[in-house]
């Protein structure tokens, strides 16, 4: 049972990975969160932005789990994460990130920022 917002957000997250309501993932965020994700350059706002993120994130992947290392609950929350699935398409992949959140007093999140290695994403680098 969770005991604080970054645990919350954590525990909707595996609600979520393991095929649950995007709608009612949506609503741990405020009505004016930003959402970003710089490997992409990309900020999303509002819930229909949080909703369109997490589209995405959804999409990419046939299944997806991720594992918390660290569930910090600060000023800021912070989630140490390794992320293990199979990428749409069937390929395996495993990554590792941290992601930040930033609360209203009602524990909704106002901001969530996610940092991680895209190069399990790309091409294998070439071997010289």
């Amino acid at each position: 049972m969770a005991t604080n917002r970054t645990e919350q957000f954590a525990d909707a997250l595996h609600a979520l990975e393991d095929g649950g309501d995007l709608d009612a993932f949506v609503d741990v965020f405020a009505e004016d969160v930003e959402l970003y994700r710089p490997e992409t350059q990309q900020r999303l706002d509002g819930t229909s932005g949080a909703r369109a993120f997490w589209e995405q994130y959804l999409a990419t992947f046939d299944t997806i789990r991720s594992d918390f290392s660290r569930v910090v609950d600060g000023e800021v929350g912070v989630l140490e994460w390794t992320s293990t699935g199979q990428l749409a398409g069937g390929a395996d992949i495993s990554y590792t990130g941290v992601s930040l959140l930033d609360f209203d007093e009602a524990g909704k999140v106002t901001r969530f920022a996610t940092y991680f290695d895209t190069q399990a994403f790309g091409p294998a680098p070439a071997t010289t």
